[in-house]
């Protein structure tokens, strides 16, 4: 049986290249320092306008993930050495760019005793050691379940933690099969518990083959786990070998994800057809009056 034409991206989808040269300079600016941004390997639609604005995700700990997330654009294989220098570059990158609001992600390491946790750390601590008055947000991988790590972590100081469930549980086996959605909810719950003023953030994408029912259900058991920002955006596919786009999800439904989350009490609702994990972070970040 012939598979269905793909689905023509629709209009609100389609993103305006930058008339600004801001953006080649960034990007010149990362390369120069030897960093990697989630938003080059991911192959993010707003990459052009964050670069634009001299905003940029760090991807910490390499460019190889030890996992294969279907979604996912970013290469798996033999994961790369740690490199001892990398939280001076981004502190550098901090400098350059002049940002007030940092994000930090990386990939998945399961080839590390504590999957990177101390790494995460340093690239904190190096921030927040040269720009005290910056904020501070990262976007770890799981850890395996490991709270030790993850307090190793949230020790360093950030200002916001986030952990992406990316889909509903029924489509994990699917497309995020190394993954476990039960624990990643354990990850925010206890996020939450060893950091009690600690803004908690967490996402998914929607196109994958879940209903609106099941993502309302996913935002429920994230309001449960005691997030205070939740993300909801439109799967893009990557590249042909990745999964097929089965829905575009319409900009009024966006909204009726954010109203439900908010008739539930989850304060930030981010939900919008090219809103990303890391998209626009700084709007959610605490305000220096808020932080201790």
């Amino acid at each position: 049986m012939p598979s269905r034409p793909a689905l023509r991206i629709p209009p609100w989808l389609r993103v305006k290249l930058p008339a600004s040269g801001r953006c080649s300079g960034t990007a010149r600016l990362l390369a120069d320092l030897r960093l990697n941004t989630v938003c080059q390997s991911a192959r993010c639609p707003n990459t052009w306008e964050c670069f634009g604005a001299s905003v940029a995700t760090f991807l910490i700990m390499g460019r190889t993930c030890t996992r294969g997330c279907a979604f996912c654009n970013i290469e798996g294989g033999r994961p790369e050495p740690l490199q001892a220098d990398e939280p001076g570059r981004i502190s550098e990158a901090v400098r350059r760019l002049g940002l007030s609001h940092v994000v930090v992600t990386s990939v998945t390491r399961d080839d590390l005793p504590d999957g990177g946790a101390a790494h995460f750390a340093a690239v904190l601590r190096a921030i927040k050691a040269d720009h005290p008055g910056t904020t501070t947000e990262v976007l770890t991988p799981d850890f395996g379940g490991d709270c030790a790590a993850l307090a190793v972590v949230l020790a360093a100081g950030p200002d916001v933690f986030n952990h992406n469930l990316e889909t509903v549980p029924r489509l994990y086996p699917a497309i995020r099969p190394q993954a476990d959605y039960a624990q990643s909810l354990d990850v925010l719950r206890a996020a939450r518990d060893i950091s009690p003023g600690l803004r908690v953030k967490s996402g998914i994408m929607v196109g994958l083959g879940e209903t609106n029912e099941e993502v309302r259900d996913v935002i429920r058991d994230l309001h449960d786990a005691g997030c205070d920002i939740v993300t909801v955006g439109q799967y893009m596919r990557p590249s042909m070998a990745h999964p097929e786009v089965e829905r575009y999800v319409r900009p009024e439904v966006f909204e009726e994800y954010a109203a439900f989350g908010r008739s539930l009490g989850v304060p930030h609702m981010f939900c919008a057809p090219l809103v990303r994990s890391s998209y626009n972070a700084a709007l959610f970040a605490p305000k220096a009056e808020d932080l201790p």
